[in-house]
């Protein structure tokens, strides 16, 4: 009697240790205009501005 085998994960290539991970914003944002992000306890608020830019605020 055999056991099946556990199918494997896929594989990803390892990043470059001078290339940070690239993340497209829509899918921060979800459709939206605004996020927040947390950071050591603190809230950071994300928004995409009327000029579609990017402004970072605490």
């Amino acid at each position: 009697m055999s056991t099946p085998s556990m199918p494997s994960a896929p594989s990803q290539a390892p990043l470059k240790a001078t290339e940070p991970p690239a993340i497209d914003v829509r899918s921060l944002f979800a459709g939206g205009r605004e996020v927040v992000l947390l950071h050591n306890g603190e809230r950071y608020h994300l928004r995409i501005t009327a000029n579609d830019k990017l402004i970072l605020t605490k």
